[in-house]
């Protein structure tokens, strides 16, 4: 089956957004459409304030569009009500975020199996799948340990397997490697494109990280609440090309 017969795993069209504080409204995403694939590792770049965060809040259902609509997995996620998309987001979406969002208190293994608990899976299969996915990030010996007993990288990798516990149809990641070492950046960055090559899910990474670009599927580039650009690093010649 070629790229082109598979089904977009997200489909956002003219999708706008602004913010009000006070008496200010600041307008943040301008007609913005785009179609996010399974099986690829995509990121959105782009300078800060451009939109990049707004744009992931809005495709993971985070937060509602001020217009334009989003549909995901065949669904049309902009116009469920809040309970529908929480409901949603839990049944087919992982997120892996900056700041990691750990409980001080549990240990690795409990991180990743309270989430599949939340997700109505027995304690003793709850356990063995989150084993399974500490061991694929590279965690088996540190399952035991608490945060504090972690580094910066193991954080996010203990966060990236809670994410791929769940077996994610999409996994959102919002500047996962911006608090880490090059070397961390580059083992987390491979561990999102592995779950995208080899689990078939759509990883959409936002970044202002340069280091991450060489392992993206596809860049798509932002600038003044604007898609600019969109394309897809050709891994033969070392050249872009532009998506259609």
């Amino acid at each position: 089956m070629t790229a082109h017969h598979v089904a977009a795993a997200i489909d956002a069209h003219a999708i706008s957004k602004s913010y009000t504080v006070g008496q200010v409204r600041t307008q943040i995403l301008f007609g913005v459409s785009v179609s996010i694939m399974p099986g690829e590792l995509t990121l959105v770049v782009g300078p800060s304030g451009c939109g990049k965060s707004t744009l992931l809040a809005i495709l993971s259902g985070l937060t509602p569009p001020d217009q334009g609509e989003v549909h995901t997995l065949n669904q049309p996620l902009s116009q469920m009500k809040a309970s529908a998309r929480d409901a949603f987001r839990l049944a087919n979406t992982g997120f892996v975020f900056q700041g990691f969002n750990l409980f001080n208190a549990l240990t690795a293994e409990e991180q990743v199996a309270y989430v599949l608990q939340c997700m109505k899976v027995k304690p003793a299969a709850a356990m063995e799948r989150a084993r399974a996915a500490l061991e694929a990030v590279g965690l088996g010996p540190r399952m035991k340990l608490r945060p504090f007993e972690l580094s910066g990288g193991e954080k996010q990798r203990v966060a990236i397997a809670r994410a791929l516990a769940k077996q994610p149809r999409i996994l959102f990641a919002d500047e996962p490697t911006s608090a880490l070492d090059s070397h961390n950046g580059h083992a987390v960055i491979a561990l999102l494109r592995d779950i995208a090559h080899n689990q078939g899910a759509a990883v959409l990474c936002v970044t202002h990280d340069p280091r991450l670009l060489s392992f993206a599927d596809r860049i798509i580039h932002m600038e003044d609440g604007r898609i600019i650009g969109d394309e897809r690093p050709d891994p033969q010649s070392g050249v872009q090309r532009e998506s259609h």
